[in-house]
């Protein structure tokens, strides 16, 4: 008898389980899912224990038909895609036929559903086998229940983290469908506590605004832009404005939450060098694209996808943030930057979160019938969701002292006419990506306003007055982002020009490097770096390129030269961006450094004429602003904007 058989039903179902069904979140993604495309309007979801008690998902959507609940519950069974062609062109969320079949298998699971012109249907499976089914006079749309999962696959729970861990994932897969779908209304409960709830009036920054809190979402900008084969509508972070992380970064494409690193990347690109290092802001972009430029059957969980025109989207999501930036002041006021970076007690805000999501750990409760449309939510206590606990700020660290050599330089050494770009788009005609109509650009806003140069403090920062109040310079970030710009047009303008070593430089490099300079000579050439063989593994320059700043001639070369060995090109945009941000940073004064008043203003005064005088290189912010308001609170003169002192 042969060794080889085929899998029962039941035993296949908990194997696909195994990739679809991991953690209570994916059983609320994929029958939340199931209720977006059966069009619904609200979809109510209670859990219990995190989900691993139970699991509800409650939809006023269009129903199933009861000859077809049975067959809803079969592996690969949908509605969604009929013919081979269909897959070149999903726009639904679902359409493998898996999820409910992978759920039922592994728990305990029951079905109320109705459509419009029938009775109602109630089903019961428990581990995948239908236990009852029967007509049940309810409303229309459906109503899911899962309880007890992964009973019979006791080994999977071995993979479950802490219930506070399994909570977050639920209220993060929520938060994307809830913001992929700002047209429809969600409430999501655990343990009887209302942890989110959306209006569903189609208005995204109010949703946002409903999981993120309305502080966060009034500091977000809207982007609108599109070309023939992208629209892209949603909302970005001002800069001052990040997480540590990427989690706040939300892509949609067609309605469905995307997880995409290039895209990512593209969204921190159009920022610049506006971000600071180790920081990511806050976006949420939706993508509107032909259904034929994306395929989501490369994944299970239809997370991840494969995108026929991606670089040219990762082109429009760049140049629609930064051309949004260009027109926004990006000076942070003080009194809110405080707020922002106010210490949280993160270990109580623990304690608290690991009370509230255990406290009904043991207790059985009342789960709310399925039939409910909306919850009664006197009986509910609202609890704070993670997202909505504060983040603690690292403190900056002061600049160090001057190095004598670097101090005894002249501090004003370039043109004071400086170059007009910020990042690579900058030369570029951006025109009007956003849509806006000629009222809405009738009055340019002024980006940076005209500062009257005070004094200086600790000889670090400087102190300006304006017209609409005070400013404190950070002299260091203030003169890194002059010479950043000048330095970066300048070693843009790639050219022939090369002036001679007074010493050569004679470079060694191990053998495998050795062998991959000298193929790739050709591209250091190109950039006026001649590279020439001098013994086995070294290499002499004679000479360098002309925009190579006095002192850093090795620093750089060096610098180019691993930039070669470690991508095999050497890509000038990228590269010049480095390099400046490496050159202005040690040439520019540093703390403790004295400046005199001419040297101060002149400092203002170029400052004033970068593309971008509100972050160094590095995403420091260069200057905060008092407003006349905030001074005047401070020193009482007024009690609130309404009643004012004498002022005298």
């Amino acid at each position: 008898m042969g060794k080889i058989h085929e899998l029962s039903e039941i035993l296949s179902n908990q194997i696909a389980a195994g990739e679809v069904i991991e953690r209570p979140a994916s059983v609320v993604k994929e029958l939340a899912e199931n209720a977006i495309d059966a069009n619904s309007t609200q979809i109510d979801i209670v859990i219990e224990q995190a989900g691993l008690q139970l699991v509800q998902v409650i939809d006023n959507g269009d129903g199933i038909e009861p000859d077809d609940v049975s067959t809803a519950f079969k592996r690969h069974a949908t509605s969604k895609i009929t013919t081979r062609q269909d897959l070149f062109k999903i726009q639904s969320l679902g359409f493998r036929g898996e999820a409910l079949a992978s759920i039922a298998s592994v728990s305990d699971l029951t079905i109320e559903t109705a459509t419009a012109n029938s009775l109602g249907t109630f089903a019961h499976f428990k581990g995948g086998i239908l236990q009852t089914q029967k007509t049940s006079p309810i409303r229309p749309g459906t109503a899911i229940t899962v309880r007890d999962l992964f009973f019979n696959t006791p080994a999977r729970l071995k993979y479950v983290k802490t219930f506070q861990t399994e909570l977050a994932n639920v209220i993060d897969i929520v938060n994307r469908l809830a913001m992929s779908h700002p047209q429809i209304a969600f409430t999501l409960t655990n343990d009887d506590h209302l942890l989110m709830k959306t209006a569903g009036n189609d208005d995204l920054q109010q949703t946002i605004a409903g999981i993120y809190g309305v502080t966060m979402a009034k500091q977000l900008l809207s982007i609108s832009a599109e070309d023939l084969d992208f629209k892209l509508t949603g909302y970005v972070s001002l800069p001052q404005l990040t997480r540590a992380s990427r989690n706040y970064l939300s892509i949609m494409i067609n309605g469905r939450y995307i997880k995409n690193y290039q895209l990512n990347k593209a969204i921190i690109k159009g920022y610049g060098s506006k971000l600071m290092v180790g920081r990511y802001p806050v976006a949420v972009l939706n993508i509107q694209m032909d259904p034929l430029l994306i395929d989501v059957n490369v994944h299970p969980t239809k997370q991840e996808v494969r995108l026929s025109k991606e670089p040219a989207l990762m082109t429009l999501i760049e140049k629609a943030i930064y051309g949004r930036l260009r027109t926004e002041n990006l000076i942070p006021d003080a009194v809110q930057n405080l707020k922002q970076t106010k210490v949280v007690d993160v270990d109580q805000l623990q304690m608290d979160l690991n009370q509230i999501t255990s406290q009904r750990r043991n207790a059985t409760g009342t789960v709310r019938p399925v039939h409910q449309t909306s919850m009664p939510e006197k009986t509910m206590k609202t609890e704070p969701t993670a997202t909505q606990i504060a983040e603690t700020e690292t403190p900056l660290k002061t600049e160090p002292t001057a190095d004598p050599n670097l101090n005894s330089l002249p501090i004003f050494e370039q043109p004071r006419q400086l170059a007009q770009w910020d990042d690579k788009y900058a030369a570029e005609s951006v025109g009007n990506p956003f849509g806006e109509t000629a009222e809405d650009n009738e009055v340019p806003i002024a980006r940076f306003p005209v500062l009257h140069y005070i004094g200086q403090l600790h000889d670090t920062f400087l102190l300006a007055e304006g017209e609409d109040g005070f400013y404190i310079l950070d002299q260091h970030a203030a003169q890194e982002r002059i010479k950043y710009e000048y330095y970066r047009e300048k070693i843009g303008e790639v050219s022939n020009d090369v002036q001679n070593l007074l010493v050569p430089l004679v470079l060694e490099y191990p053998n495998s490097d050795a062998i991959k300079l000298q193929a790739r000579k050709e591209l250091l050439a190109d950039v006026g770096v001649q590279l020439e063989s001098f013994g086995q593994n070294s290499f002499v320059v004679h000479s360098h390129p002309t925009w190579i700043a006095q002192g850093q001639e090795e620093a750089t070369i060096r610098e180019m030269i691993e930039t070669v060995l470690e991508n095999g090109k050497l890509d000038i945009a990228h590269f010049r961006e480095a390099t400046a941000i490496m050159i202005s940073c040690k040439q520019s004064i540093k703390a403790h450094h004295h400046l005199d008043d001419a040297q101060a203003k002149a400092l203002l005064a170029d400052l004033a004429q970068t593309e971008n005088p509100f972050n160094c290189p590095h995403g420091r912010p260069v200057l905060i602003h008092y407003t006349q308001k905030d001074l005047e609170k401070m020193f009482k003169r007024i009690q609130d904007p309404h009643q004012s002192w004498s002022g005298e």
